[in-house]
């Protein structure tokens, strides 16, 4: 089916850009972006998201490396500063 969309011209040439990109024609970038949407698996507009708990593995050593520097700091005495 043809029909004809209005948007602003910024976020038209986002979408252009975009589907060139994926080397997709705009029709099939915009027909795909409906189709997330009424999934509701559109991508949240957190693309930091996706990367939430990757560095998971290191939380051990994490805890680790900050009570060696809290005992480590501990032994400095306040006149060795200057």
């Amino acid at each position: 089916m043809k029909t004809t969309l209005e948007m602003p011209d910024a976020i038209f040439r986002k979408a252009k850009a975009k589907a060139a990109e994926e080397g997709i024609p705009l029709r099939q970038f915009v027909t795909e972006a409906v189709q997330e949407k009424l999934n509701g698996t559109a991508p949240a507009n957190k693309p930091w998201l996706k990367f939430a708990g990757g560095l998971r593995h290191l939380h051990k050593e994490t805890v680790r490396i900050n009570k060696v520097i809290e005992e480590e700091f501990g032994k400095v005495e306040p006149e060795d500063w200057q």
